[in-house]
């Protein structure tokens, strides 16, 4: 599962659609006979215990330093074995603890409660429908790019909201139906890893860089907000790269194609978007009042002294600390003060079960975070993961590579695994018990390695084949380019995905050789007196 919620959940639509031949149809063929991630998570875990028997048979060691008052001290780690009586018992009766004390749990499901009530009720679908209605035609292209970025704030309506949208306001606005539809795809898609605000990515991923980094050091943290200043930059950065494909390269290249406006082929698929009804509009005025008093309540308590969010505890600030049930307040009241006045919600019984189906749709969440979270806990008792940090951070050391390049090859590597393996959160669970603490002893920070993880992750996800949006979206396509297949969409992304992963990844380095900080709370490097 890519995030709370049901996008890139596993290989839905799968059978839709024939694969393409040649590369891409490869590429598809071989996700789609990937076991599910909870398969994948226990064989993981199978693999890891007999990984565990084997070092400790062939006696494997490592050893690291550390620093005891003061004074480099050598330190034997040696592996442990799962299939020991001692490893099978405490596998055994750390079952139920291993998923209880999964960080990533928790704070996913309160902090999807309220975006899943601002969604259900309405509130963030037409948010996005009315930010759009009156957009002049020369800035439709960076809006549409735009509000796909941000539109992962709303889980799955994005995709589902935007692209005809766009594609019915490029039409109305005399410009190609199809470029409002990549324009929106690779905003949603392409720019998923970036935001102005917090989603429930951040938490999400938060959890897994901080399980990987405790393989190294017990007692590190990591923080949601820790990559939100990058993510920021980013946001407006992919716009204008966006907004750039698609007006210099998708566009002409449709018109040549006789795909523009006047020869869309659209089935009576023109004209402007459906207007707002009335209640919509009540629900507006309502949810967005409702949005601005409770950020601003949010605010005061940050800045004004004294106050609940003022300062920080110990390095942290804390509203940093309290930015997940933020997030829950910060779209659950706008939601329920929308459903209200739009009469989607008329009782207690009405928002309760919003409530219960955004749990309900989590479900291959908790299944995908039962097996990730027994297979982190196993890694780190087998101490393979710590033992692969020193042995990998060690040669890394040795290879004595810049970490804007180390960076751009770990970016590269996601990016392309993404292809085959479409779910972030499942992927992200297998490389971060390796990487981060790998990354840590050549002193590149858990954050970091976060934000080149997102960044990979993100920019092939318009051309994924197991993206099931892709299916979708080529159904769209459809209505305004007859016979189009997969491969006409995918060359139509192509522009778009290389664009990306080029500018995002130029950002990255840049960002490290000023050393900026990747957001509050998201150091670049890692520092410890220990080794």
């Amino acid at each position: 599962m890519s995030r709370p919620g049901s996008r890139r959940t596993g290989r839905a639509n799968e059978g839709s659609h024939e694969t393409s031949p040649g590369l891409l149809g490869a590429i598809e063929r071989l996700g789609n006979r990937l076991p599910d991630p909870a398969t994948l998570f226990l064989i993981g875990t199978l693999v890891v215990m007999g990984g565990s028997q084997i070092a400790v048979s062939q006696g494997w060691a490592v050893e690291k330093t550390v620093f005891e008052q003061g004074r480099p001290m050598p330190v034997r780690v040696a592996a442990q074995s799962l299939l020991s009586s001692d490893g099978m018992h405490w596998l055994v009766s750390s079952l139920v603890t291993n998923f209880r004390d999964f960080p990533p749990l928790a704070i996913v499901l309160v902090g999807m409660l309220g975006i899943g009530l601002a969604e259900r009720s309405g509130f963030l679908p037409v948010l996005l429908r009315a930010s759009l209605a009156r957009v002049p035609a020369r800035w439709l292209s960076p809006i549409v790019v735009f509000a796909g970025v941000n539109s992962s704030l709303a889980v799955d309506a994005g995709y589902v909201v935007l692209p005809p949208i766009a594609a019915a306001l490029f039409l109305a606005a005399g410009r190609a139906p199809v470029a409002g539809l990549t324009a929106a795809f690779a905003g949603v898609a392409g720019g998923f890893g970036a935001n102005l605000l917090p989603t429930g990515l951040d938490p999400l991923l938060a959890g897994l860089t901080e399980s990987g980094a405790l393989l190294v050091d017990a007692g590190y943290r990591v923080a949601p907000t820790c990559n939100w200043w990058l993510m920021i930059a980013s946001t407006f950065l992919i716009t204008a790269v966006g907004w750039a494909v698609t007006d210099r390269i998708v566009e002409p290249r449709l018109q040549r194609m006789g795909m523009g406006a006047a020869g869309s082929g659209a089935d009576g698929a023109g004209g402007e978007p459906p207007a707002l009804s009335a209640a919509e509009w009540r629900g507006l005025v309502a949810g967005s009042a409702a949005l601005a008093g409770t950020w601003l309540m949010i605010v005061l308590a940050i800045a004004v002294p004294g106050a609940p969010l003022y300062g920080s505890t110990g390095a942290t600030p804390r509203w940093v600390a309290a930015i997940v049930p933020l997030m829950f307040f910060g779209l659950a009241l706008p939601g329920l003060a929308y459903g209200i006045a739009a009469r989607t919600i008329r009782s207690d019984r009405d928002a309760a079960r919003m409530l219960a189906e955004t749990m309900a749709a989590l479900a291959p969440y908790l299944v995908l975070a039962f097996f990730a979270a027994q297979f982190v806990a196993c890694f780190g008792y087998s101490r393979l993961g710590e033992m692969l940090a020193v042995a990998g951070g060690d040669w890394l050391a040795r290879l004595a590579l810049p970490t804007p390049l180390l960076l751009a090859l770990f970016v590269l590597s996601v990016a392309a695994a993404n292809l085959i393996m479409a779910s972030s959160s499942a992927k992200y669970a297998f490389l971060a018990p390796v990487f981060v603490p790998m990354f840590m002893r050549v002193g590149v920070s858990p954050e970091l390695t976060q934000a080149a993880y997102r960044i990979g992750d993100s920019v092939t996800n318009s051309i994924a084949p197991l993206n099931p949006y892709l299916v979708i979206l080529l159904v769209l396509l459809q209505r305004y380019a007859r016979g189009a297949g997969l491969g006409t969409l995918v060359a139509l992304m192509i522009p778009y995905a290389a664009a990306f992963a080029v500018v995002w990844t130029l950002l990255l380095a840049a960002w490290i050789t000023l050393g900026l900080p990747l957001g509050p709370a998201g150091p670049l490097v890692y520092a410890t007196a220990g080794g």
